[in-house]
């Protein structure tokens, strides 16, 4: 499960890449300060996108549904399920992925492959929270794990942060969308 991503882009390439869909993106007290962050972990706070009368708003929530007792939910299974309320898009140019059996694990560092940095994962927000939609991996993430994060296709942006019954389909990428290299 992703337990680890980056977000490195300026709030100026966020924003100009939800206006090319008609989604001019605001933000409520002024602009955030957005620093780029190689990674960004459970309990950590990061930028999210939820729909809008106006179109879509940028916040910064914490990563993880809390539950007393228990870690954090930070990925939730998409199959079979709709999702009627509280979606957002989380904003990322690269997730990292570890395998191996005992520590230093080895740490791959997932990209698009089309040259693009910006990409935006599939989630949920309760209260002041966020989690990631997780799917069956497709064939760029199979070799490294057997459950991968929702990544969508920018056309479906607008659709996901849009009303209820217009959920687009969830799953994995194409082969060949992202590319990888080894961290460590």
């Amino acid at each position: 499960m992703c337990n680890e991503f980056a977000s490195r882009q300026p709030l100026d390439k966020i924003a100009q890449a939800f206006s090319e869909l008609s989604l001019p993106l605001h933000w409520a007290g002024g602009a955030p300060n957005l620093e780029p962050r190689d990674s960004i972990r459970p309990t950590d706070p990061a930028p999210i996108v939820v729909g809008s009368a106006e179109g879509a708003e940028l916040k910064q929530l914490r990563w993880g549904f809390v539950q007393p007792g228990r870690p954090p939910v930070i990925n939730f299974r998409s199959e079979g399920r709709r999702f009627p309320q509280g979606r957002c898009l989380i904003p990322a140019d690269g997730f990292y992925e570890f395998t191996g059996e005992k520590a230093p694990k080895s740490k791959w560092l997932f990209t698009r492959a089309d040259g693009l940095e910006l990409f935006c994962i599939a989630g949920l927000v309760r209260d002041d929270r966020f989690t990631m939609l997780t799917c069956e991996p497709g064939p760029d993430i199979a070799p490294y794990h057997n459950r991968q994060i929702v990544i969508l296709p920018r056309a479906r942006w607008a659709a996901w942060l849009g009303p209820a019954d217009a959920q687009p389909p969830l799953g994995p990428l194409p082969a060949g969308s992202l590319k990888v290299e080894q961290i460590r």
